[in-house]
This record gives C-alpha cells, sequence and structure tokens, in this order.
C-alpha cells in the first residue's frame, strides 16, 4: 500500500466526517454479524481491549460537568490513538499487544530532583479522583468522559521545578513490534506534546490512570496519559514515559507534521477554523444518532472560568 508522506497529505485529511461517521456504522454492524457466526469480528476484538481492572476514584464535583456521559463502550471503541492505526476503531482492534507492565515514567529537565517513577509510584502518589471532563477533537466530534487520576502538578511538585522550567515537554511509548502504527510515515514518532509550566500546573492538568472505575485501556492510553480538557484532544498525550522540564517550547508532533494547522496552544476556539474547516459546532458522539443535530462548541471547552486568565493579552487567532 503506498502510504504518502507528510508534506503530501495532511494528517487531519485522513478520514472525513461523512466517512469516519459511515464506517462506524458499519464497523458496528459488521462486528454483531461476526458475533453471531461464531467470528472474531470488530466488536469482539474490541470488547476483549477493553478488559481491565477496577480503579476507583473519590468524585471531584467542582473540577467536573454535570453533561451527559458518553457510554464506556463509545469512549473505549471510538479513538485517536495513531500508533495503532488511523481509523477509530483500529485502536480498540490493535492495542492489546501494548505492553504495560513493566512501566516507568522518567521526570528530568530543569528540575532540583529530577527521578524515575515506577507506576506503583504514581499510583501512590496522590488520592485518584474522578473527574468528568468533556474532550473536544479538532475533527469536530466530542465526548464526556469521567478520567480517574490526580492533577498534573502533584507529580510535578516531586521533582521541584527550577526558575527555568518554563515549559513542560511529554514523550510517549514507542513499541514497533507491537504498534501497527509507528511503521507509517504519518508523524515523526514517538509522539510528543507540550504545555507551558502554568498550564501544566493548573489543576485542571490531570495525569490519568483509569477511566469509568476501571485501569485505563490499552486504547485509551494505558498506563497513564494527560487529560488537558479546555484544549484539543491530541494535546493529551497517552502512555507516557518521558516529561522533561525545558525552557523553550517543544515542537509537538502535530506542530512538526503540519504547522499550519496545529498551534502549540490548541486552545478550543469556536473562533478560530481549521484551514479546511470550521470549529464553531460539534457532534457529540453516542448522542441521538448520524442525524443529530451538531451543539456549539464553547469556548475553552467551557472551562474558561478555570483558564482563561492564563491568556490575558494574548492574540489567540495568532497563538492558536
Amino acid at each position: 500500500m503506498l502510504i504518502r508522506k507528510p508534506d503530501d497529505i495532511l494528517p487531519s485529511e485522513i478520514t472525513s466526517e461523512a466517512v469516519w461517521r459511515s464506517r462506524r456504522e458499519l464497523m458496528l454492524r459488521a462486528g454483531l454479524v461476526a458475533a453471531a457466526a461464531g467470528l472474531p469480528g470488530w466488536t469482539m476484538r474490541s470488547a476483549f481491549a477493553q478488559e481491565a481492572g477496577i480503579l476507583p476514584g473519590k468524585a471531584n464535583p467542582v473540577l467536573s460537568v454535570m453533561d451527559k456521559q458518553t457510554s464506556f463502550a463509545d469512549v473505549t471503541s471510538y479513538n485517536n490513538y495513531y500508533e495503532f492505526g488511523v481509523d477509530k476503531g483500529d485502536p480498540a482492534a490493535n492495542a492489546g499487544k501494548l505492553q504495560t507492565s513493566p512501566w516507568a515514567v522518567s521526570v528530568e529537565g530543569e528540575c532540583g530532583k529530577p527521578r524515575t517513577f515506577s507506576l506503583d509510584e504514581l499510583l501512590k502518589l496522590a488520592p485518584m479522583e474522578e473527574r468528568v471532563y468533556r474532550l473536544r477533537c479538532v475533527e469536530g466530534w466530542s465526548m464526556v468522559i469521567p478520567w480517574v487520576g490526580y492533577s498534573l502538578s502533584a507529580l510535578l511538585k516531586q521533582v521541584e521545578p527550577t526558575g527555568n522550567a518554563k515549559y513542560v515537554e511529554f514523550v510517549t511509548a514507542v513499541q514497533r513490534e507491537n504498534m501497527p502504527g509507528v511503521r507509517a510515515a504519518i508523524l515523526e514518532w514517538p509522539y510528543v506534546e507540550g504545555l507551558r509550566i502554568d498550564e501544566a500546573m493548573n489543576p485542571l492538568a490531570m495525569l490519568v490512570f483509569g477511566v469509568y472505575g476501571k485501569v485505563l485501556p490499552n486504547q485509551n492510553g494505558a498506563p497513564l496519559r494527560l487529560a488537558v480538557p479546555w484544549k484539543y484532544g491530541f494535546k493529551s498525550a497517552k502512555s507516557l514515559v518521558k516529561i522533561r522540564l525545558v525552557e523553550k517550547a517543544p515542537v509537538s508532533s502535530w506542530m512538526q507534521a503540519a504547522s499550519q494547522e496545529y498551534g502549540f496552544y490548541a486552545n478550543v476556539n469556536p473562533g478560530v477554523p481549521h484551514p479546511r474547516w470550521s470549529q464553531a459546532t460539534e457532534r457529540r458522539i453516542g448522542e441521538d444518532g448520524l442525524f443529530s443535530p451538531k451543539r456549539k462548541t464553547l469556548m475553552f471547552n467551557g472551562y474558561g472560568e478555570q483558564v482563561a486568565s492564563l491568556y490575558q493579552g494574548m492574540d489567540l487567532k495568532a497563538n492558536y
């Protein structure tokens, strides 16, 4: 199969809205038929990849939204995780091979106490909370997800950032034998993302270990990921292995692939259109079927009260 490189095809062109909606319905129907026939269809592979242990968290109503939650089935079967494929069903089908144990995350760079944390250490670092966050993706779809974890700031404070730590860079796992998507020339691997230090220290920026009271499934970024709810979904990096405190702004993977479309900030902003489509409206996954009316996109995804002050005086069209 011929795969065009990023300068030939932009990552956001991979699947149009109309195509992914019809494809999703076809896959669901195909999965039901395969299950009835005793075949290993997409739905069955998805269910296999979802199996996880219990991980409860104390509800945090202060940092949660009251929107109707997206179903667990949709949250775990409709994903962007290009290391496992570009179609929304690919991660659930392919992520079962991801090796999540043993796992460690190094936190280094401009800090007084750099160290490597085991997954067990991270799980015990702070009390687990359940926070219901909106997720808005640049393609125009959204979800409402009950994540389990704690504020990223709890981890960053452990390493004592210095005055030179202006930004935080996040590096994700690459397992070439287990991740079929990294063989494609869509992005440079590993996947890299970044936040400004004050963004990373905001209480809403969350280190996530679970969803719906269960251990995070592989296709959702196991064993730990970010959730940055006022930014487009690609900022919430999955399967983290390294966090670096740095003085200069990191170049993220999407910026490197298509900087004219994906900026460093990526704040949800209905007034700044993507070069090829509007961001003013969105469709909530699982809400009233294919023909549900679009809803208006909220500035900062509805989190303006908590984060708007971070961007006072900035031109959010220039700093997209």
